[in-house]
């Protein structure tokens, strides 16, 4: 008698049903303990079995226990097995299986080729699941296993897995912390500015209001998800319009497949799903984002743009001028009050400390920014109105510190020139003091030498000693009244030229806030913005995780990263009608944003998940990611790839499949859609051509035709081209990039298209049987992960789905009777 072990025990809640997809064998003989938690209990057996292998698995409920995964090696010759139920992370034992007298009839066990069907069981479940970087992003798993048949007649063992992440609420917090931040920078250089003049300062308040109003925004939202993400690693639809929860993605989840066949042990497929990244909060009534956006262009075309790197440079300069200038007026008065003493050897200490500052001085002046901004603020329109947010104009031009005009406001025409001539006169008036003192000591000298000399000779005589003393005073007031008149020059040589710098600096710092607040649009449309591109932001850092983690092994890939960046494919299945067309508004500007965002795989401190997460850093416009990862897989990997900058390469093609697309086609406008395709068609071919040298041509080849394919399906005007979203698919795990796929709450849609990518991989890829693909479909659509999706979010196993709504879908795209309703 042969014993056989269990490969997989389940233990499900008691309101799950029994999946579909097992079939009970009458035949299974044995005895069966389990000794679990005392809600639980054993209903029925199940038996798998072909030429190849079998399988047994016993399908349990328990009011307290979720789904639980035992993996055995089959063919134990002892007479009795107990084994250990665990959750599937594998931390927590939750009760026991008992085996004993277990046969099957007219089978004995294919020694050859069982066990490694459960080594790589076994390897896929601990060795990856449980370590320590999945663990860290990934919780809330649901597992499904399939088997299906291929074309040879042999079968596929397919593992579903759907997990939440706690990146849900620690990237948007993260970046809540980093906006925060950054107005509240912003704020305090607008401040440091000084006195300004009326004109200046209305600017100034503008931007003052804009950042405060979203610091206590954004202050509140931080607040409220610091109570909700202890509990929590996901938003569900139902809350897409929270206020508090603007920055969190809709129903973020990890859609993941092993596929496990005679020929090769487990291959992963990954894609993220999340609702289509936008304001449900503010509505769609004006529209989406590139819409609203595009209102402002006048005011942002108003504003002179400077980077973050010139603004920091107009803020040292100002620090600069502001030390240097005391610095030189305080060494010219010292200069003047020496020249008293008659001292050449001190007049000359001092002359060098005054050369030596103003020289630093004229150094720092001789910056082409200076010059630059100067003609930008002249080359302003005549009436040099800046309009405020507040509806008010004012003129443009700078003034003084003290309030009086500055000398070009009086210029018909802003003559280049003057500020090379401003900084140039201030060296000419230092060299002038440079001339006189050395005149000066030259002259003086031999005259008080003849006078000590005669004051030896007549030491007793009063009156030689008064002339002489008359002639050293005579002397020093000489010295004094030829400097005088110099160094005056000088200081209003400084003066002149701090004013124009501190002119061109206010200003550079005050266009590079205005850029950054005032310029960007309303607060309100800002904060739509930064919501939108926070919830994009999780989306793709998670794929992006999942990815590395992944290709660890695979040096090739990482250099490829390091030299030409990733690959991010978002897939969106929004109508171009009504409120979903300002979705889609939304998530084209936001999947824009994310092009100016990197990532850097760093070494984590410990193994320890809090030490896995990502963090983010840098600014708006120039937000890094760092990836941690374990210090021993951190130190197998190319040293090109440590700590350098990946660059992610975002595309975004939109299919609408539902009946308001049927509307937007026959009565309304697809043009935004059209466009994104063909734009994001040409962004993904200029990444392609990219990668010439780091593929081999037999996959060039290959990547060359689904090009060609998909420039086909874009020409092809055919309603609902599906093909556009298949081919781009294919051609982005052509490239091993990130796939993401999102509807309006990522729960119904997205459901028809990650079951169906997984049936098409296990056809194209592993080549699942044509005459079970529509099964394996229906199997995955009834008894899947994805209508563990829905039921979590909103309470029911049913897709929301209507039969005269399918109707209009394409056939793929509809799931079996009884799924919906």
């Amino acid at each position: 008698m042969n014993l056989w072990d269990f490969t997989e025990v389940w233990v499900l809640p008691p309101d799950w049903p029994l999946p579909g997809y097992l079939q009970p064998d009458e035949e299974v003989r044995g005895a069966c303990e389990c000794v679990a938690p005392p809600a639980c209990r054993v209903e029925k057996h199940f038996l798998f079995s072909d030429d190849s292998r079998s399988r047994l698995q016993v399908v349990g409920r328990s009011g307290s226990v979720g789904v639980c995964v035992l993996t055995c090696c089959y063919g134990d010759t002892h007479t009795y097995l107990s084994r250990y139920l665990r959750t599937m992370d594998g931390v927590n034992q939750v009760g026991e299986v008992k085996v004993s007298q277990l046969q099957m009839e007219g089978e004995t066990p294919p020694e050859h080729q069982c066990p490694a069907l459960c080594d790589s069981l076994h390897s896929s479940i601990h060795d990856r699941e449980n370590s320590p970087m999945m663990r860290a992003v990934l919780c809330a798993q649901v597992c499904k296993l399939y088997r299906f048949q291929t074309e040879d007649q042999r079968w596929l063992l397919v593992r579903e897995q759907m997990s939440e992440t706690p990146l849900s609420f620690s990237l948007p917090k993260q970046l809540l912390n980093m906006l925060i931040h950054d107005h509240t920078n912003r704020v305090q250089e607008v401040k440091d500015l000084g006195d300004l003049s009326p004109h200046w300062d209305g600017l100034r308040h503008d931007v003052i209001n804009h950042c405060n109003h979203l610091i206590g925004c954004y202050q509140e939202m931080h607040a409220e998800l610091n109570k909700l993400s202890a509990s929590s690693c996901f938003k569900s639809s139902c809350s897409k319009s929270d206020k508090q929860l603007q920055f969190v993605p809709t129903n973020l989840h990890t859609q993941r497949m092993e596929v496990t066949d005679p020929d090769r042990s487990g291959v992963w497929y990954e894609v993220i799903t999340f609702g289509a990244p936008s304001d449900h909060h503010q509505a769609f009534k004006h529209g989406g984002l590139k819409r609203l956006l595009s209102k402002h262009t006048t005011r942002r075309d108003s504003c002179v743009s400077y980077s973050e790197d010139e603004s920091c440079r107009a803020r040292e300069l100002l620090a600069s001028v502001a030390t240097l200038q005391p610095l030189v007026f305080g060494l010219a008065e010292e200069l003047l009050a020496v020249s008293l003493e008659l001292n050449a050897a001190r007049l000359q200490a001092v002359l060098d400390q005054l050369t030596q500052q103003t020289e630093q001085f004229v150094h720092a002046l001789k910056d082409e920014l200076v010059r630059s901004a100067l003609l930008a603020i002249h080359s302003r329109p005549a009436d040099g109105g800046h309009a405020h947010s507040n509806g008010l104009t004012c003129d443009s031009t700078p003034a003084n510190q003290d309030g009086r005009s500055s000398p070009w406001q009086q210029e018909t025409e802003y003559d280049e020139e003057a500020w090379d001539r401003a900084w140039a006169n201030v060296a000419m008036s230092l060299n002038c003091i440079i001339v006189l003192v050395d005149r000066l000591q030259g002259r003086e000298d031999r005259p008080q030498e003849v006078t000590s000399s005669e004051q030896q000779e007549a030491a007793g005589d009063t009156n030689s000693q008064n002339t002489a003393s008359s002639s050293s005073a005579s002397s020093a007031a000489s010295w004094q009244e030829q400097l005088l008149p110099l160094v005056v020059t000088l200081r209003d040589c400084v003066r002149e030229a701090v004013g124009k710098a501190r002119a061109a600096m206010t200003f550079v710092v005050l266009q590079g806030a205005a850029a950054a607040t005032l310029a960007q649009g309303p607060p309100h449309v800002v904060q739509r913005r930064h919501a939108v591109f926070s919830q994009a932001l999780a989306a793709v850092v998670c794929g992006v995780l999942l990815k590395l983690h992944g290709a660890a092994d695979d040096h090739d890939f990482l250099l490829r990263l390091h030299s030409v960046g990733l690959l991010v494919q978002f897939e969106a299945l929004l109508s171009t009608y009504g409120d979903e067309e300002g979705m889609l508004e939304d998530m084209e500007v936001g999947v824009a944003d994310l092009s100016a965002v990197s990532f850097s795989i760093t070494e984590a401190r410990t193994d320890e998940p809090d030490d896995l997460l990502p963090r983010l850093r840098g600014v708006w416009g120039g937000l890094v990611v760092d990836v941690p990862f374990p210090p021993e897989t951190f130190a197998s990997l190319p040293q090109e790839v440590k700590n350098c900058l990946i660059r992610v390469h975002p595309v975004l093609f939109n299919i609408g499949i539902n009946q308001q697309q049927s509307l937007a086609e026959r009565f309304g406008d697809s043009s935004l859609q059209d466009r994104l395709n063909q734009s994001s068609c040409e962004r993904l071919k200029t990444y392609c051509s990219s990668l010439r040298d780091s593929l081999p041509q037999q996959a060039l080849v290959s990547l060359s035709e689904l090009l060609a394919s998909l420039d086909r399906s874009l020409d092809n005007k055919k309603r609902k081209n599906v093909e556009v979203l298949w081919t781009a698919a294919m051609v982005c795990r052509q490239v091993s990039g990130v796939r993401l796929t999102s509807c309006k709450s990522a729960k119904d849609r997205t459901a028809m298209s990650v079951t169906l990518e997984q049936c098409v991989l296990l056809r194209e890829r592993h080549t699942l049987s044509n005459t079970h693909f529509s099964t394996a479909l229906d199997c995955m659509r009834r008894d899947g992960c994805r209508l563990e999706n829905v039921q979590k979010n909103v309470g029911s196993r049913k897709f929301a789905f209507s039969s005269v709504q399918l109707l209009t879908f394409p056939k793929l795209y509809r799931p079996p009777d009884g799924s919906f309703g």
